[in-house]
């Protein structure tokens, strides 16, 4: 593995990662769209999040570990292409079950990407692991901020048939990863570089209690990125409105990515988690109950806080199981995630028996839990030699 992180690489890896978060992002703002056309209940609106969540995350290791077992390099540019032809698809659809259909075909190329991409992402970051990761993770971030701000305005001139525009650029950064495929193959480590002794001891244990963590603050995760939108209609205001707020918390997000990662490469990743898992709570009562700017405002730092240590959590797994990091990469940002996906049925089942708010405050204290067992977790900060990638 370099030793130096390799911006040109992590630019193409984070396009890729934009792309394919961009055709995830643009299935929320659709959702108040589609309980107009087939007149969905909340149930059945976390139902389309949970189609989404089951293929694009739980799935995820899957593919980790085909990549860790055979090396899977295509599923780069061929991930990215599903991901975004699904999705442009599913806002066309003319029936709610091929809708589900759709957005389970784009989630397959969702979850091929994420385990490989992440893995060179961890190759060509060098000796700055928590720093690439965080590069790597901006480019998800802006892809999933900007799919809600793309998709209303063409729904709402062109109505859901607009949304078949949305595979464009997702098409043309596939072709453009395509292309590059030689140069990114460059950095994987040479078979018989690293020894899986060599890589580090795994640690199962701490993985699992890390990836208990994400699952909680998954929770709230979903719980927003679901009923964000649907919550300020509830208030009156405007899709539009909603799909602007969920825009910002994404781009905070992002931001808060790129000064999550250099601060975790000083102070420790587990500090970092641990104060962000602290904060969620009480900001996202403030957006809930205060409201206006200062919520909005609340609201941003809530993606500071949750966005911004996805690339933390991803280092921290690859570190805890680093013999095969494309499992440990599929682990972290699929299955844990996509189990926090699974809790935003429960959460749509409760808006629909109780009120939306109630799900809302429910969503926002699953962090707390995650915040105990984070506790719980190694504070090392060694970092650990990374195996190679397997020769096809």
């Amino acid at each position: 593995m370099r030793a130096e992180l390799d911006k040109r690489a992590m630019a193409a890896l984070s396009a890729g990662h934009f792309a394919t978060d961009f055709a995830n992002g643009a299935l929320p703002a659709l959702l108040p769209f589609m309980v107009d056309r087939f007149a969905l209940s909340y149930t059945l609106v976390a139902v389309v999040m949970l189609a989404s969540t089951a293929a694009s995350s739980l799935i995820q290791p899957l593919f980790g570990a085909w990549s860790d077992r055979r090396g899977a390099i295509w599923l780069l540019p061929a991930g990215v292409a599903v991901a975004g032809i699904g999705i442009a698809l599913a806002a066309a659809a003319p029936a709610y079950w091929l809708v589900l259909l759709l957005v389970v075909i784009s989630g397959f190329g969702v979850a091929a990407y994420h385990p490989e991409g992440s893995k060179f992402a961890a190759y060509a970051s060098g000796r700055k692991r928590a720093s690439g990761m965080s590069l790597f993770s901006i480019g998800g971030n802006v892809g999933y901020a900007l799919g809600p701000t793309a998709t209303t305005p063409l729904v709402l001139a062109l109505g859901l048939t607009g949304g078949l525009l949305l595979a464009l650029p997702v098409l043309a950064v596939a072709a453009a990863l395509l292309l590059v495929m030689p140069f990114l193959a460059g950095f994987a480590p040479e078979r018989g570089a690293a020894s899986t002794t060599a890589a580090g001891e795994d640690r199962p244990g701490a993985l699992v209690v890390l990836l208990a963590v994400i699952a909680f603050r998954s929770v709230a995760w979903f719980g927003l990125i679901t009923f964000v939108p649907l919550w300020e209609v509830s208030l009156g205001q405007s899709k539009a409105h909603g799909s602007h707020l969920l825009s910002l918390m994404l781009l905070a997000g992002g931001v808060g990515t790129l000064a999550a990662g250099p601060l975790a490469d000083r102070l420790g990743l587990r500090p970092v988690l641990l104060a962000s898992l602290l904060s969620t709570p009480p900001l996202t009562f403030v957006y809930l109950i205060v409201g206006g700017i200062p919520g909005a405002i609340a609201l941003a730092l809530v993606g500071v806080c949750v966005i911004g240590t996805f690339g933390i959590t991803m280092v921290m797994s690859q570190d805890y199981l680093p013999s095969r990091i494309g499992m440990a990469s599929g682990l972290s940002i699929g299955l844990s995630i996509g189990l926090g996906g699974i809790a935003a049925v429960g959460l749509g089942a409760l808006a629909d028996s109780v009120d939306l708010r109630t799900a809302m405050y429910a969503a926002a204290v699953a962090p707390v839990a995650g915040l105990a067992l984070a506790l719980l977790l190694p504070s090392g900060r060694a970092r650990r030699r990374l195996a190679p990638e397997p020769v096809v």
